[in-house]
């Protein structure tokens, strides 16, 4: 017997940059992904700019714009997010099957530069304010709740590149402004909320890109700045109407010690500090853990920091914890030869389970273990917000797509989420990731697929925009039926 509540909000999710396209239409301003190139899973994916003398370059995450230099479009790349699947002409379509599919809730968010294309605007752009409503009137027309995220790695070019982004404080300002405008222009039909998706991707993958104590102060920082900007959102969102459940969004990779040497114990717990508590416990409980002091020790970071800032960190905690779970890490000391790589992240691998073509870790007991643990800390409700697997598919001559790895995946998943809330978990959501294929953040590839919608689009942007219904498509919408009662 399953043990999921009558009113549990089955559904699925994407992110405005890699569903929807439409990047410089009806006003949007462009944001990073727009000047960010196709990768694979060897190759990095590339951000462009034209130099102060009018050569074209490349960086990759985290490198450092020239001095004199600006972000640029440039005609010898593939942009995949500038029309990513055309959610801003699909999305009808698209909210449709998701309702043939029974969905309860459905996770999107709304790209900042659509309403606000430099950041700076005082007013909203009024053909994205209303892209975005009557979304949500034809989710409501399809009794789909939205899930929605107002920051997705998104911010405002122009904040990037001319303001400094998250270094800058005034960006708290800019920010709330923006959230706002959503709370106040949505009110009545949106009621669930996330602040910044995967908030703690600033700090758990630097040590990948850069290691020296200026990446790390400036990391910190931009967290400390994003941290009041969320509390002072929950707080403008609560005020605005208090029915609004607003929550903040952990990205969720449970880890192991890989032996039971006492250094790489120590190691793990540390590296849950680091990279899934400092996010979490500011945002749920309102103040850092009292290991932020040996964080910031570490690497002699300095921040600025005052008492009316921990005052709105207290103020403005979250209603719930959200959090996407894909895989699991192991941890050690120790030298290793045989690695792995997934979602960013890298780490020895683990002979009790099995990979994927992208390296990321099948991990089901890591579910329950993450719910079980993140439950007990937070005692606030829970939903897994992001799930699933990117592989490749293979449309037969008939049309149809048989993946039954995929659903694999989400069965074992599922049955893992169903022990955690025998064990006491309030887990009230869960939204698998990419439910319709989008464009992969880490790799922007197409083949690299999650969906239970097929979308006829290949890496370098070409195909019908036609989507197509997966196996997985009608075992998922028997799950929804049965309230994940139907398994098989």
């Amino acid at each position: 017997m399953a043990h999921f509540s009558k009113d549990f909000l089955w559904g699925g999710a994407v992110a405005a940059n890699q569903w929807e396209g439409g990047w410089n239409l009806d006003g949007r301003g462009p944001a990073m992904t727009d000047v960010t190139t196709g990768g694979t899973v060897n190759t990095p994916r590339l951000i462009t700019y034209i130099d102060k003398d009018g050569n074209h370059g490349t960086l990759t995450r985290g490198q450092k714009l020239p001095e004199g230099a600006k972000y640029a479009v440039l005609p010898e790349y593939h942009y995949p997010n500038h029309d990513a699947v055309d959610g801003y002409h699909h999305y009808k379509e698209d909210i449709a099957l998701f309702g043939e599919m029974g969905f309860k809730q459905f996770r999107m968010s709304i790209s900042w530069s659509r309403l606000f294309p430099t950041g700076l605007e005082e007013e909203p752009v009024q053909a994205g304010v209303e892209f975005y409503r009557d979304m949500f009137k034809e989710m409501r027309k399809n009794n789909i709740e939205p899930l929605v995220t107002i920051w997705h790695f998104d911010t405002p070019l122009y904040l990037e590149e001319h303001c400094g982004g998250w270094l800058n404080r005034e960006t708290i300002d800019h920010f709330v402004r923006f959230a706002k405008t959503c709370f106040t222009e949505y009110k009545g039909l949106v009621h669930n909320w996330l602040t910044f998706n995967e908030i703690n991707n600033t700090i758990m993958f630097l040590s990948l890109r850069e290691n020296s104590d200026e990446a790390y102060q400036n990391a910190y920082q931009h967290l400390h700045y994003q941290f009041v900007a969320s509390a002072k959102a929950v707080q403008v969102g609560h005020a605005i109407d208090p029915t609004n459940q607003i929550g903040c969004m952990i990205c969720g990779i449970a880890r192991y010690p890989a032996t039971c040497d006492p250094k790489d114990i120590l190691a793990n717990r540390h590296g849950w500090e680091q990279n899934i508590f400092y996010c979490g416990d500011v945002q749920c409980k309102g103040e850092y853990g009292t290991y932020a002091k040996r964080l910031w020790n570490e690497h002699g970071v300095k921040l600025d920091i005052t008492e009316e800032d921990l005052e709105e960190l207290k103020k403005g905690t979250v209603d719930m914890y959200t959090f996407s779970y894909y895989m699991s890490n192991l941890i050690t000391t120790h030298k290793v030869s045989d690695m792995v790589g997934g979602n960013f992240s890298l780490g020895a691998r683990n002979e009790y389970l099995q990979y994927s073509d992208w390296g990321w870790a099948t991990d089901p007991i890591g579910l329950q273990y993450y719910l079980e643990m993140i439950y007990d800390r937070y005692h606030k409700p829970i939903m897994v917000v992001e799930n699933g697997l990117g592989a490749y598919d293979t449309v037969e001559e008939d049309g149809s797509i048989h993946d039954p790895f995929r659903i694999d995946y989400y069965r074992v998943h599922i049955e893992a989420m169903d022990k955690a809330l025998e064990n006491g978990v309030d887990l009230i959501g869960y939204t698998t990731w990419g439910c319709i294929d989008v464009v992969s953040a880490g790799t922007g590839e197409m083949r690299k697929r999650y969906g239970f919608i097929y979308v006829d689009m290949d890496d370098e942007g070409k195909g019908s925009m036609a989507r197509s219904r997966k196996d997985s498509f009608f075992w998922y919408k028997k799950v929804i039926a049965s309230n994940g009662e139907d398994l098989a």
